[in-house]
């Protein structure tokens, strides 16, 4: 089968059909071409290029970056060091995401330590997400303490 249609496609790269819209909406993928009836028909190398994006998705590059990634892999002639500092900027994103979440996971399981979870009503962990500002501290208190204090309850 040289063409697929957009069902066939998203089966073929594990890509939903309304994902392969947006990539095309986006300017990822280009237009394909289409049947007389107006259906959307997809090449072996649309089928590359969705299989690339989702490889790329699976990463956690963004729309952005998975551009310039295709940009790149479509382009031979590309100097390799553009996709290696495009690489090396993702990881350091995701490494203070990480960090991110670790300090979430941190205030999370204090919280949960300073709630009793018996039938008593005082709950640390509401009090703390109805707080005006239940953000952890900056400063002086531990990653993912809470400025409201919470341990000594």
């Amino acid at each position: 089968m040289d063409t697929m249609n957009i069902g066939e496609a998203a089966k073929a790269t594990g890509v939903s059909a309304k994902m392969i819209r947006h990539y095309e909406e986006v300017g990822l993928l280009p237009a394909p071409r289409r049947t007389d009836a107006g259906y959307r028909l997809y090449n072996p190398n649309d089928i590359h290029t969705l299989r690339f994006i989702r490889h790329a998705r699976d990463l956690g590059f963004s729309i952005h970056d998975i551009g310039e990634l295709v940009g790149l892999w479509q382009n031979r002639r590309r100097p390799s060091r553009q996709v290696k500092a495009l690489a090396q900027t993702h990881i350091q994103q995701l490494e203070q995401k990480a960090q991110e979440l670790l300090a979430m996971k941190a205030s999370l399981e204090h919280l949960v330590r300073c709630c009793q979870g018996d039938d008593r009503p005082e709950c640390p962990i509401l009090e703390n997400l109805a707080a005006e500002d239940s953000r952890p501290s900056s400063g002086s208190q531990a990653p993912g303490r809470a400025k409201r204090g919470l341990s000594g309850q």
